[in-house]
């Protein structure tokens, strides 16, 4: 049995009824092109006819003038007035006709065995939409190289005397406060740990931030990483109360994590000032994150060691973090070699000979 426009616009607006739509009669008139039964079904022209009783064949039945008049059996208002293809929920077009639509073309009424409907039109391309940038593309471009301590600011017009050290190390810790200058700051952090030692220290070793026993106390190189250096500094003869010790970063990363380029590169700027307070003679290097921002470099630890660098006039050795030492103690000869090259520069004797530091 042939199904009628009208039995089409009817079920059509039984759809839209049950989607919360009921004054489609308020619309205007369709802009587009109907056909002409179609077009009597959706205009509020003519009243509305029921169908003949009785044998032969159903009329096409027009729709209800602006105020639809309830049916017996089910109420049939106006369908809703709508672009091409229009959502029945926001009104928003999308790119397909109307479903019940038969042809958007014809202006008088098909035959009886009328043609196939047309085809929907064809979805834009991807060449059609505009490029937008990848929201990700700065997380997924590599790290930029960092600048050296030598390229972050000019060297001081001036050396401190010792008696002076003190005091500018504590305007120092002053300016950083309690610093909310980096992601650090909201990461857990307990307490900024800025450093320990001899302010007129001729040795100062640099390692990557504090770490879980750090944070507690305040003091760099306290947990078992400390005890390690510890022990590699009283192998080269002297005491950590005679050198400082300082970090990249002064706030613990969240999981001991490397810290990031924007929290190293936040943080290096106090860290550039106590190396020209102090004014070491030579700066050892623990790890490659120390290396990499101290050096503005961006090589492996191994193409680092061995060699001498310069940083805000003190003479640079690279060696193996102590942490790392902790996991791999076959490193440890390798890591005391880098500690006998600084001892040669600094005049130091080892009291004991050893093959490596335990």
């Amino acid at each position: 049995m042939e199904v009628t426009p009208a039995q089409q616009l009817r079920s059509y607006v039984e759809y839209l009824r049950e989607l919360g739509l009921y004054d489609l009669y308020r619309r205007a008139e369709p802009s587009i092109a109907l056909s002409e039964t179609m077009r009597q079904a959706l205009l509020p022209a003519a009243p509305p006819v029921q169908p003949r009783s009785g044998p032969g064949p159903t009329a096409s039945v027009a729709v209800a003038p602006a105020v639809a008049r309830p049916a017996p059996a089910r109420p049939a208002p106006p369908a809703p007035n709508r672009g091409a293809g229009a959502s029945p929920i926001s009104g928003a077009a999308n790119p397909g006709p109307s479903p019940f639509a038969r042809s958007n073309a014809a202006v008088t009424p098909p035959p009886a065995a009328g043609p196939a409907a047309p085809k929907s039109p064809a979805l834009p391309a991807a060449a059609d939409f505009p490029e937008f940038p990848d929201p990700l593309g700065d997380l997924a471009a590599p790290m930029p190289k960092p600048k050296s301590f030598d390229n972050l600011a000019p060297p001081p017009l001036e050396i401190l005397p010792p008696a002076a050290r003190v005091a500018a190390l504590a305007a120092i810790q002053a300016d950083i406060g309690d610093c909310t200058r980096c992601p650090l700051a909201y990461g857990g952090r307990h307490k900024i740990v800025f450093a320990d030692g001899d302010p007129n220290a001729t040795l100062m070793f640099v390692g990557e931030g504090p770490g879980a026993d750090e944070d507690a106390s305040g003091l760099p190189f306290v947990g078992k990483a400390g005890q390690l250096l510890n022990n590699m500094i009283t192998a080269m003869g002297i005491a950590r109360e005679q050198v400082y010790i300082a970090n990249i970063v002064k706030c613990r990363p969240p999981a001991n994590r490397t810290p990031e380029y924007v929290e190293a590169t936040t943080c290096s700027q106090f860290l550039l000032r106590q190396i020209d307070v102090v004014r070491p003679q030579v700066i050892v290097a623990l790890g490659a994150t120390a290396a990499t921002y101290l050096l503005g470099v961006r090589q492996s630890l191994g193409s680092l060691r061995g060699n001498w660098y310069s940083a805000r006039g003190a003479k640079v050795a690279v060696t193996y973090h102590p942490a790392f030492l902790l996991r791999d103690p076959r490193m440890k000869g390798e890591a005391w070699k880098d500690l006998q090259r600084v001892m040669v520069e600094l005049g130091l004797k080892s009291p004991v000979k050893r093959k490596d530091s335990e």
